[in-house]
């Protein structure tokens, strides 16, 4: 999904990063999946694909409400009743945290002034990507990297695990500060 239904996860090494896998594993499974794929569409192209069409069209609301509820000061309550009781945050192959950093890091964004639009999305039944502009305050305009994508994987259609990726590396200032020893991406 990243691959080809994504605007700024596409790169075999940005794939690799947000996986936490080597480089080599992502091109030997994308050649997999090339083959696999074609097989699919061969077999399933007189066949419309309205189950994806109408998921996608969900994604996109569930997305906006999201981030409605967050703006609210409602994420944390969003959290325990749409996402998974046990979401983790992923940051490659490194668990990050719960519920309750995601809580913190998002209620911080939006204190600092930060917005997210939606403007990409990509709905499957066990992984949804949102990609996002973020919209930092005037008088702090590079608070954040100017994009994020939601990599969601779904278990029973909730999110039990969330993986963000900023296609432009993150600055140090810009990692909250309970993250700062851990967080494994190059800073700036």
């Amino acid at each position: 999904m990243l691959r080809h239904f994504t605007e700024g996860v596409t790169g075999y090494d940005r794939i690799a990063q947000v996986c936490g896998v080597p480089v080599g594993t992502v091109r030997s499974r994308l050649n997999q999946a090339r083959a696999k794929l074609a097989e699919a569409l061969d077999a399933t192209a007189a066949t419309t694909h309205s189950d994806t069409r109408l998921r996608t069209e969900a994604s996109w609301e569930e997305a906006r409400h999201t981030l409605s509820a967050a703006e609210a000061g409602e994420f944390g309550k969003l959290l325990k009743e749409c996402w998974s009781t046990d979401v983790t945050l992923m940051s490659g192959a490194t668990r990050m945290g719960g519920a309750a950093i995601l809580e913190r890091v998002m209620n911080g964004d939006l204190a600092a002034g930060v917005r997210q639009r939606p403007i990409n999305v990509a709905a499957g039944h066990s992984l949804t990507v949102w990609e996002m502009d973020i919209l930092n305050p005037a008088d702090n305009p590079a608070h954040c990297p100017p994009s994020v994508a939601w990599i969601m994987t779904l278990r029973g259609g909730r999110v039990a695990q969330l993986r963000l990726f900023h296609p432009a590396r993150l600055r140090r200032t810009a990692v909250p500060p309970e993250l700062r020893e851990v967080w494994p991406h190059e800073l700036v």
